[in-house]
């Protein structure tokens, strides 16, 4: 059984933990608004430049000039762009995608498909890395930046584009977690190479007509690599909405179970304190009755 002072030093601990949990918390919550409004504003733009480059992709369809971006190559090589938190404390918000990841690169393996993975975060390598070590090819640290912008999602995209024209891989696909609300982050695979148009895309496509100049294989040979880089960095904003999002809820949990623990090892203590003095009155009952 423990004595008071251990106790008291337990509580004390505890305490501590508590000041720091509730500290995390409420600095997450002041990033995660300028996190949301970051991810939401990103969405327009990045969901309207897949719509203009579905609409290109059409126009072109029977040409028989296909960007190698938008397909026509083989299938035998994935790789896996999984992008993650640099830091840890925000629940299952990595391992949520790291996931997600593995049952896709374990299916492809089964499959026969050779998978390549690139690390985004140090948190998906860290959880990828015993079981995918041969398989990631390079991880990117981001830790440096202190605002996510474009010039961090473009140098990201450059390499996927080089790889991609030094046949390194046949298709690529981005692993991140969409923000829903505080509570709610969704793990989402999206494929970059070839572009993967939504089904309502594919719908629309053949509803209008338009004319371009220049004409439409250099004016996607402009924006596919660009279109990749604004879907890493619609990754990235969502990411990082989603991460502070789960660091909040984590560390009001931690909070709350802290608070439960400190009530317990108060009555503990209270008890064992009571406990001692009733033995001690006992003993002084005791010996003055053999007086």
């Amino acid at each position: 059984m423990p004595s008071l002072k251990d106790l008291r030093n337990r509580i004390a601990s505890v305490k501590a933990t508590q000041k720091i949990t509730k500290a995390m918390q409420m600095v997450a919550a002041a990033k995660l608004r300028r996190a949301q409004t970051a991810a939401e504003s990103a969405r327009p733009y990045a969901d309207r430049m897949e719509r203009v480059l579905a609409n290109l992709a059409a126009s072109i369809a029977t040409s028989g000039h296909v960007p190698a971006l938008l397909g026509g190559g083989g299938d035998s090589v994935h790789l896996l762009v999984v992008c993650t938190a640099e830091r840890g404390l925000c629940g299952a918000f990595n391992a949520s995608i790291a996931r997600l990841a593995r049952e896709a690169a374990l299916a492809l393996m089964g499959q026969g498909k050779t998978v390549k993975i690139l690390c985004v975060g140090k948190k998906g390598h860290d959880i990828l890395r015993r079981q995918f070590g041969r398989q990631i090819i390079e991880v990117i640290d981001l830790r440096s930046v202190r605002a996510l912008g474009y010039t961090d999602a473009a140098a990201i995209g450059r390499k996927i584009v080089a790889l991609h024209a030094a046949r390194e891989f046949d298709i690529c696909t981005l692993y991140f977690s969409r923000f829903k609300s505080v509570i709610a982050q969704i793990p989402t695979a999206r494929q970059l190479i070839p572009l993967a148009f939504p089904a309502e895309d594919k719908a629309a496509m053949p509803v209008a007509a338009y004319e371009y100049e220049p004409d439409e294989e250099e004016i996607l040979a402009a924006l596919l690599p660009r279109n990749i880089s604004i879907q890493i960095l619609r990754a990235l904003l969502e990411n990082a909405a989603s991460e502070q999002g789960a660091r909040m809820s984590a560390m009001d949990s931690a909070s709350r179970n802290a608070g439960e623990m400190i009530k317990k090892q108060t009555m503990k203590y209270n008890r064992s304190r009571q406990a001692m003095i009733t033995k001690e009155l006992i003993e002084i009952i005791s010996g003055a009755e053999a007086l």
